[in-house]
């Protein structure tokens, strides 16, 4: 709502976007709360959710933008336009440009595809919209849920139960019970990979993606090419090409299931085209449909990690120099911040290894060390935090 809160009223379109079931009805909901809160009338409010049955009849750019047009006679004054999972109207972009320019209106819009974005919406609006990606919950916000179903909870206790169910909101409904949890998450991916990747984009082969996507979840936060999954599945006696590797790949990207992190090279400052590292939206996801969280809790702790950073605006690249690498290179306006992730200090190898990844950084920006341990092993100016300090602090500088 922060972020939101400067556009409201604006006629810039507010376009929320991220997961399936990710919460951008809710935020939907906040924002009237909040115009009704500032003095606009619930009567000044026109809403639709193109996934009801009932609003099929307005699934075209011309009858919506008819139907629009006649409620909007009838309230006079300025209109405020609430379009939910709008993707699912042919045309619609055509429809919500017209509006812009036909009524005096604010328009806030929601999709489940990253497409809204790369041409239909930059087509036809360019310049004349406001992204916001909506992501599960960060661990701050799970543990103030969690706490409400299991009061007596320490935080230790929350962040297992995080690392396993993770961040999906609808989960405190279930009370973050294990079952119920997995069970849904499991019926989540199946929603998200039916209609938001082999619906829209015609998948023929629904059991090639699922390798695939299956192939991503084991290897979070570890760099691979297309090529290396395609060997990996030759291996499979599955013959594939490497685009149609890339393709589906970005077809979950654009479903908001995958996020990629590209490689930078420190030296030269440019960004590396090959071998990116990707990450889940929600790890609970992983666990239910792919499982191991625990076993592969060192990856999965970057997937939290990373999800964060980019919760909180941050442009994040993995930072590459020479040999060594840095999981996370972040940079938000003038701002720049470090970021290495590993389980647990427990030798002295490791201390050198994640510790020594900064000797080759010159500059005075932040740089912290995320684990799990509990004892504070910060050296030479740079910071060793717990995961869930880390995670809850309110401010890295």
């Amino acid at each position: 709502m922060r972020q939101i809160r400067p556009f409201i009223g604006t006629e810039l379109v507010k376009v929320l976007t991220g997961l399936r079931r990710s919460g951008k009805s809710v935020m939907l909901e906040l924002i009237q709360e909040e115009l009704l809160t500032s003095g606009v009338s619930s009567e000044q409010f026109i809403s639709f959710n193109f996934e009801k049955l009932e609003n099929a009849r307005l699934c075209t750019a011309e009858a919506l933008h008819k139907e629009i047009l006649q409620q909007a006679g009838e309230i006079g004054g300025k209109t405020y336009l609430f379009f939910d999972e709008i993707q699912e109207v042919d045309r619609w972009e055509k429809c919500v440009n017209s509006l812009r320019v036909d009524l005096d209106c604010d328009i806030y819009i929601t999709g489940s595809n990253a497409k809204l974005l790369s041409g239909e919406l930059a087509t036809y609006l360019g310049g004349r919209y406001v992204e916001f990606v909506i992501y599960p919950f960060s661990f701050s916000e799970f543990l103030q849920l969690y706490r409400e179903a299991n009061p007596n909870a320490d935080a230790a206790r929350c962040f297992r139960d995080y690392l396993t169910v993770g961040g999906m909101p609808y989960l405190s409904n279930l009370a973050y019970s294990p079952e119920p949890c997995q069970k849904y998450l499991e019926d989540l991916y199946n929603s998200v990979v039916l209609k938001d990747i082999v619906k829209r984009n015609k998948v023929r082969d629904v059991d090639l993606l699922e390798r695939i996507i299956a192939f991503v979840m084991a290897n979070v936060g570890n760099t691979f090419s297309a090529s290396s999954i395609s060997k990996f599945l030759k291996n499979e006696q599955r013959t594939v090409a490497t685009d149609t590797v890339l393709n589906y790949i970005r077809y979950c990207k654009d479903a908001y299931l995958i996020y990629p992190c590209s490689r930078e090279d420190l030296q030269g400052k440019q960004i590396l085209s090959t071998n990116e590292k990707y990450y889940l939206a929600d790890h609970g996801i992983r666990e239910a449909v792919y499982g191991g969280n625990m076993r592969d809790i060192n990856l999965v702790l970057e997937n939290i990690v990373y999800m964060e950073l980019l919760r909180r605006g941050y442009e994040v690249t993995v930072g590459k120099y020479d040999e060594r690498e840095i999981d996370f290179v972040c940079k938000k306006n003038a701002d720049r911040l470090y970021v290495q992730v590993a389980y647990l200090l427990g030798s002295d190898e490791t201390i050198q290894r994640e510790f020594g990844a900064y000797d080759c950084v010159r500059d005075n920006f932040p740089k912290y060390v995320v684990t799990l341990d509990e004892f504070d092993m910060s050296r030479n100016g740079i910071k060793h935090r717990n995961i869930r300090d880390f995670l809850t602090m309110e401010s890295w500088y």
